[in-house]
């Protein structure tokens, strides 16, 4: 073997640095005891129902305060703090740790719009309309969609003097720009601006206080992907990832000012007309709405005549007043116009955008809601009611004075009041800023000033003095939590854009134990079935392919670890997989040197031939495993992206440890010549040695059967079609568990449908005890903010009828909650929906493709690519038509999902492996001997290769028959995927790809060959 020392260097070196990722464990392990031990003890004395959530809270916190701690060093070298130990160890993804995983989509829409100063022009609206239906099922990114959208709508228009009006642009954009010099500012400024937002979010993440959370960026489709694993408070975390943290102060209007009140009273009155064809009395009109006053100006609360006084029953008899109450009593303080139920104020927002009754108001008012219910007067107990307050925005349409200056935020209790309040420190330029603004309004009958967030209202205290030091508060109903999150966001700072969830998924901590325990015996059990077949098998050879089998899992687990991959449970998978197809090199490899030891060769000859004749095959065979890995990393999300890696990585380590390392130990072995090494047993020394079938002759039998089985499925798929997943056409999945009563699966979807307004929804039976997964797209194109709260609300309303009606509903929603509660759940919007189906269809195309090309260069035929793609292609259509035939008879899900794809990609890999391992041979014997007919030496070459074919399939079913049967209802349609693709894969190497390659193939052209030339006859005859 040459280059020995090259791979002990390697060896030593990648066995040195796996060993210091394991050992990073310790010294974290240390201070994660440590943190349990402080949270413990600082929760002891709290009730029952509180020290569960207070010790998380301080649990992170101790971490928290950790994390940039030295808390391990290499003498001389480096130092490491919790944070940096942390982030160089494996983490468990969501489904194995439980936590909460979102996609949030980066807005450039408004971004291109405040880009070209919110331009009403109409053909500018129209490219921006197209680019968003368009962002639905292109793979492309926003600005990209633009710019074609313009392309096609834009006439002899030209897009620069759009954008000059932004002085910002002036430098670079100019009147005579040509529209790509303008998109491609648009674009750099775009990716400036996806990319700070990329930052600041994984800044706000560090504070949230979860232990490896992990944040990637998809730049090409302006995609952010968070994972939360712990997290308990999935609202929180939706409140900490979406909040933009817009932080504006402005003055306001009052209700006693003049006009404000008697536009709303006219406002009631032209509604009613336009909208019933009624009028309301004239003569309640006629009113004085003058307010008292005390000697400062300031109206007397007391004083105001109350609104039913004022217009008596008018408030009935117009559509405004029917949902919005004035606030005449001045009782919330006279910086409230009214209040309203929350279910009411979309609709009060559009009866008074309506232009008819916007002109009755002031032009320079901006109606916006208050964040938080607002307190009864006399009770001081939470309403369902929000206020209504309008901001006087600046001459230039702006608010007085924004967050951009604001240097430091911290919550603390108000001593006072015992309210939570945040305090605001602010810059040189703030300070001057507010210092004005808050002396203009208190000479201005101590006015009040909104503070705003994200366009609602958190609260609007009077200014009684000038407050000249840059110093202030923000007071709320904040809990202590909400105040320390506020203060942290805003202390980042405001996100440059607005960021939306379209996918969400949320896994109990429960499901995820389960899950990890599962996976364990699926490991366990397959590496086991595998090192007792090898050894079994191949005697002493076996025993070198174990070693070398636990070398390669040792060398995995650390490589994922350092790469900072989060292993989930495709990623499990795959390292499952891996344990079946490492073997495939060295049944390559072993059945090679045992056609050579046959031939009567020594065994050190024999060894050596075997390896170097095996190259070709294995580099063929994993070269294409690793194109589709490749191309399932490059279009997948998530957990699926986290497959590929796996994937790649084990198999770069199986080809250093099957075929390197291996040959390593088999020749240190055999230095010593008194030492003997089996490659086979007693059981297994003559199999598959004297096959002679003629495969060739077999295969119009096996074109009717292949046929046969495609079109039953294609019919299924045109009749049956499949059971899709929530991944492939939007909308919720519910894990529910139903404890105390038994429930028929028919009985809740009834239940379900009726919750849920006629919606009949997908309910089956998970094989976990009294558990069933339901999938709704009820709602799941509402753009209301609070549509998710509507469907968690209507499946516990479902639920909680049929259950006998005695569920608690904070313990329902809660995933680790106790009793019957929503164990998992998971949205996906249409708008990543239409993505993953288009990422799923040019994964399956470039993967095809790029294999087409491979074996085209690497065997320089068409034939033979042709051949393996159809191959391919009849792979894929017989798993998809089983899919579709079985889905609803087999007991257990068979959805069409971002897993299948994966599965159905890692099927082709598969497939093409063992077509690659035949055709190899093939090609093989047809250089070497040419004398006789094509048939001959193919179907000599097919049985040369059947029992590494066989062999290696069978390994790879013992993993994945082990993953099918003990990984859980989350992956068991994966498992059965691969189960049926390992299957069919085997076959169509042999009674497809070699049968279409030998049709479109011509006669053998006739020429000599020496006798004494290793070639066909010679192996031939072996294998015959």
């Amino acid at each position: 073997m040459q280059g020995k020392g090259v791979v002990k260097f390697f060896l030593v070196v990648m066995t040195i640095v796996t060993l210091v990722q394991y050992f990073f464990i310790l010294p974290t392990q240390k201070v994660e005891k440590a943190a349990e031990e402080y949270a413990r003890a600082s929760t002891s004395n709290l009730s029952e129902d509180l020290q569960k959530t207070a010790f998380k809270m301080k649990r992170a916190e101790f971490l928290d305060s950790m994390s940039s701690e030295e808390v391990f060093k290499i003498p001389l070298l480096k130092s490491y703090t919790y944070q940096e130990l942390k982030s160089q160890q494996l983490a468990l993804g969501l489904d194995l740790k439980g936590g909460m995983s979102v996609v949030l989509q980066v807005d450039l829409r408004q971004f291109i719009r405040a880009l070209a100063n919110d331009s009403k022009d109409p053909t500018f609206e129209e490219a921006l309309n197209r680019a968003s239906q368009a962002q639905k099922t292109e793979q492309a990114d926003f600005v990209s969609l633009f710019f074609d959208a313009w392309n096609e709508v834009k006439g002899d228009k030209k897009l620069a003097p759009i954008f000059t009006r932004n002085e910002a642009l002036r430098d670079e954009i100019n009147y005579e720009t040509g529209d790509g010099e303008v998109v491609r500012v648009i674009r750099a400024k775009a990716d400036e601006t996806v990319d700070l937002t990329f930052k600041l979010l994984k800044e706000r993440i560090d504070k949230l206080g979860v232990t490896q959370p992990n944040v990637s960026l998809d730049a090409s489709r302006d995609l952010i992907i968070v994972e939360l694993p712990g997290i308990d408070n999935p609202e929180r975390a939706r409140t900490f990832l979406e909040a933009a943290a817009k932080l504006e102060f402005y003055n306001v209007f009052r209700i006693s000012d003049p006009g404000v009140q008697q536009a709303f009273i006219e406002a009631n009155q032209r509604l009613a007309q336009t909208m019933s064809g009624s009028s309301v009395d004239r003569e309640i009109l006629r009113i004085d709405t003058t307010f008292a006053t005390d000697s400062l100006g300031n109206v007397i609360a007391g004083e105001i005549t109350s609104i039913d006084t004022i217009y008596g029953s008018a408030s009935q008899s117009g559509p405004l007043f029917e949902a919005l109450t004035l606030n005449t009593t001045g009782a919330q303080g006279l910086a409230v116009l009214g209040f309203a139920k929350k279910n009411q104020r979309r609709y009060i927002d559009s009866l008074l955008a309506k232009p008819d009754v916007k002109s009755l108001f002031p032009r320079d008012m901006v109606l916006r809601w208050g964040k938080d219910p607002m307190k009864d007067f006399e009770t001081n107990e939470v309403t369902d009611n929000y206020e209504l307050y309008a901001l006087k925005p600046s001459r230039d349409g702006k608010a007085a004075m924004t967050g951009d200056h604001v240097v430091d935020a911290s919550a603390n209790p108000d001593p006072q009041t015992n309210e939570v309040a945040v305090s605001l420190k602010m810059d040189n330029t703030g300070a001057k800023i507010w210092g004005q603004l808050t002396t203009e309004a208190a000479q201005d009958n101590n006015r009040e000033i909104a503070i705003v967030l994200d366009d609602e209202v958190v609260s609007a205290p009077r200014v009684i003095n000038p407050i000249l030091t840059g110093d202030s508060q923000i007071t709320g109903s904040f809990s202590i939590q909400e105040g320390k999150d506020l203060a942290n966001i805003l202390q980042i700072g405001k996100l440059p854009t607005d960021t939306e969830i379209i996918q969400e998924s949320l896994v109990g901590p429960s499901l995820g134990e389960e899950n990890i325990r599962n996976s364990t015996i699926a490991l366990t059990v397959g590496f086991i079935l595998v090192l007792l077949f090898m050894i079994a098998y191949y005697g002493g050879g076996g025993i070198v392919s174990i070693l070398a089998l636990i070398l390669n899992i040792f060398f995995i687990f650390g490589a994922l670890a350092s790469y900072g991959t989060v292993l989930t449970l495709p990623g499990i998978a795959g390292i499952v997989l891996t344990i079946g197809m490492a073997v495939d090199a060295n049944v390559i490899i072993y059945e090679r040197i045992r056609e050579e030891l046959r031939e009567g060769k020594s065994l050190l000859m024999a060894v050596s031939d075997g390896f170097q004749n095996s190259y070709s095959a294995i580099i063929d065979a994993n070269v294409t495993t690793l194109l589709t890995a490749f191309v399932l990393a490059y279009f997948g999300l998530g957990p699926i992206k986290g497959f590929a890696v796996v994937l790649i990585i084990g198999v770069l380590s199986s080809l250093f440890t099957a075929v390197l390392v291996g040959r390593l130990m088999i020749d240190q072995w055999l230095k010593n010549k008194e030492r003997s090494m089996s490659f086979s047993t007693g059981l297994s020394k003559n199999a598959f040695a004297d096959l002679s079938i003629d495969w060739l002759g077999k295969r119009k039998m096996a074109y009717i059967i292949s046929g046969a089985i495609i079109l039953a499925g294609l019919v299924s798929m045109a009749t049956r079609g499949f059971e899709l997943g929530v991944d492939f056409k939007g909308g919720y999945s519910y894990n529910v568990t139903i404890e105390g009563a038994e429930v028929e699966a028919s009985a809740l979807r009834s239940a379900l449908t009726e919750a849920f307004e006629g919606n009949e929804p997908i309910v089956k039976s998970v094989d976990t005890e009294n558990t069933y997964n339901v999938v709704t797209d009820y709602l799941v194109e509402s753009t209301d903010d609070d549509a998710d709260e509507k469907v968690m609300m209507a499946l516990y309303n479902g639920v909680n009828g049929i259950t006998g009606g005695n569920i608690d509903l904070e313990q329902f929603k809660a995933p680790d909650g106790n009793g019957t509660h929503v164990e998992s759940s998971s949205k996906v919007g249409p708008t990543i929906a239409d993505d993953i189906k288009s990422s799923a269809f040019y994964a399956a195309t470039f993967a095809l493709l790029l294999i087409f090309l491979y074996i085209f260069i690497r065997f320089s035929k068409w034939q033979y690519s042709l051949g393996a793609v159809a191959a391919l292609f009849h792979d894929t259509l017989v798993v998809m038509g089983i899919f579709s035939i079985f889905h609803g008879i087999l007991p257990f899900s068979l959805e069409i999902d971002q897993a299948f794809i994966a599965a159905i990609l890692t099927v082709i890999g598969y497939s093409i492996n063992d077509t690659v391992v035949v055709f190899d041979r093939i090609r093989e014997f047809l250089n070497n001997y040419t004398k006789s007919s094509k048939e001959e030496v193919i179907n000599s070459a097919v049985n040369s290769t059947v029992s590494r074919t066989i062999i290696t399939s069978l390994t790879t079913l013992f993993v994945v028959a082990i993953l099918f049967f003990f990984g859980g209802a989350s992956i068991r349609g994966f498992a059965f995927a691969l189960l049926v693709g390992i299957l069919v894969g085997t076959y169509s190497s042999i009674f497809v790809a070699t049968p279409i390659m030998s049709d479109l193939t011509g006669e053998l052209r006739a020429k000599d060959t020496k006798s004494d030339k290793k070639g066909f006859s010679k192996a031939a005859e072996t294998a015959r």
